[in-house]
């Protein structure tokens, strides 16, 4: 059994490559407008982080954290956002072909149906994002007054990496739901890019009540917040126990685990076009 699983996830991780090399080779023939739009993408991000900037010039911190730590959660959300919406991103779509009947010619393909339609229209100009955040990242770790460990760096790159499976389970997870409600794609965008910015912020300035929401809900506190907390040695405004500052891997794992049995369930309920 192993082996077959293996194997399986090997074809899915094979043919989402040669996909999204389809599409790449498609946008680079053009490679001014790919650039141009590459770098459109990475100023129009950073507009972002210049509320932050703006916000720091009348004040010394917010909710307790300076700009260099909220320079930390900006970037590892950013980060993490970016990840996955550059690698599942597009499943977005999947209302769309569900309605026009088109899903039909997925499935009967020699490959995963999951790994196609993440990869469908991939775009390098989403590393704009992706390039953004790394910058704001980079100069947050630089600027913060911590004692770099082994331990604490190691923390950040799987916090990078837990928060990037943590955003893309939710990309699939979302995007099922239209196999039921064809419009949830605005329901999966409130929570991946809506739950990025609410990241971007310290918990400090949130109600007890949404912060919980976060943590024994919808996963996000573990992107960054409950890590930050460890990393930057920050007071947990809800009190939870230490070990929740370690738990994201464990978030992470759970969180795919629900994506793929949602995903599963709706290829079940899906009945076809009919053509």
């Amino acid at each position: 059994m192993a082996d077959t699983l293996v194997a399986r996830t090997g074809w899915a991780l094979r043919s989402w490559w040669l996909v999204a090399g389809m599409w790449s080779r498609s946008l680079m023939s053009y490679r001014t407008s790919f650039y141009l739009m590459l770098l459109a993408n990475a100023v129009v991000t950073f507009l972002d982080f210049g509320v932050l900037l703006l916000m720091f010039r009348h004040t010394d911190n917010l909710g307790g954290w300076t700009l260099p730590e909220l320079g930390f959660l900006y970037g590892t959300s950013a980060f993490a956002l970016a990840v996955a919406n550059l690698l599942v991103g597009s499943i977005d779509g999947l209302g769309v072909r569900i309605r026009a009947g088109t899903l039909d010619t997925v499935l009967i393909r020699p490959a995963p149906a999951l790994a196609q339609l993440c990869a469908e229209r991939f775009s390098l100009r989403r590393l704009g994002r992706l390039v953004q955040a790394a910058a704001v990242l980079g100069w947050s770790l630089h600027a913060l007054p911590v004692h770099w460990s082994a331990g604490r760096a190691l923390m950040v790159a799987g916090l990078l990496v837990c928060g990037s499976v943590i955003f893309g389970s939710i990309y699939i997870g979302g995007a099922t739901l239209q196999f039921w409600w064809g419009e949830a794609k605005e329901l999966q965008n409130s929570v991946t890019y809506g739950g990025a910015t609410l990241l971007q912020y310290p918990p400090t300035v949130f109600a007890k009540e949404l912060v919980a929401a976060t943590v024994f809900g919808i996963p996000l506190a573990f992107v960054n917040w409950l890590p930050a907390l460890a990393i930057l040695d920050k007071p947990d405004p809800l009190g939870l126990p230490e070990a929740f500052r370690y738990a994201s891997p464990l978030a992470a794992a759970l969180t795919v685990t629900a994506a793929g049995l949602a995903w599963r369930a709706g290829l079940r309920a899906y009945r076809g076009a009919g053509n």
